[in-house]
């Protein structure tokens, strides 16, 4: 196992918009930046509530671990940040779909704000299969 830091990029998620990578596998583990809902595309938000941003936003994050050579499935521990903590049981309806069976260790809290204005963003760490 390097101890050498590699980025990952996925084209499958957006680009960061700010100077920092998608993500960094390090010591066997995948540590993911927070993702917005940002389509992956035209790198425009996705219309809809905070139900279809909160999808948008775990797709991106299944992309990139994809990317990184594992899956949703070898996540171990998420924060999700949200603009208002009413919006809890709606992210974590979509939250349970992706991570149906042995869910990673998890924090939610509310933010003063987001980047863009969005009403959530998650990081993510995973193993390496």
């Amino acid at each position: 196992m390097s101890s050498t830091p590699v980025v990952v990029h996925s084209d499958a998620a957006p680009k960061a918009i700010g100077p920092y990578s998608q993500a960094v596998v390090a010591q066997g583990f995948v540590f993911c930046s927070g993702q917005i809902p940002l389509d992956p595309v035209s790198g425009e938000l996705v219309p809809g509530g905070v139900e279809a941003q909160a999808e948008r936003v775990l797709q991106n994050l299944e992309a990139v671990v994809r990317a990184a050579g594992t899956d949703l499935a070898h996540a171990v521990r998420a924060t999700i940040f949200l603009q208002d903590l009413a919006d809890f049981a709606a992210v974590n309806a979509v939250y349970a779909r992706y991570f149906p069976t042995n869910p990673p260790a998890r924090a939610t809290v509310q933010v003063a704000r987001l980047p863009r204005d969005v009403k959530v963003e998650i990081d993510l760490v995973a193993v390496l299969p």
